[in-house]
């Protein structure tokens, strides 16, 4: 499954599995990894290898886990995102 091709929503119901797994989960030493390299394979770029690593670092700090990582990058993404101006020159 290619997570970058996937439609806005199909990653939003991802983004909140993913983070209820973190939430759950008292396995964090296996699951930090793994959330790491979904969020940096989720979103292309270095906007997804940045996730990446905030999302292995806040899987792996005890107390952290209640943090919804990947929901509020989708937001970032989706819903906050700066709409890029076009320039035309005459």
């Amino acid at each position: 499954m290619n997570l970058e091709n996937l439609s806005k929503y199909k990653k939003l119901g991802l983004s909140l599995v993913f983070d209820a797994i973190g939430m759950l989960t008292i396995f964090d030493i296996i699951w930090a990894p793994a959330s790491g390299y979904l969020m940096s394979k989720m979103y292309k770029g270095t906007k997804g290898k940045v996730a990446g690593v905030i999302s292995f670092i806040e899987e792996i700090i005890p107390g952290f886990d209640v943090i919804p990582t990947f929901t509020i990058m989708w937001l970032l993404t989706y819903v906050f995102q700066k709409e890029e101006e076009t320039i035309l020159e005459v």
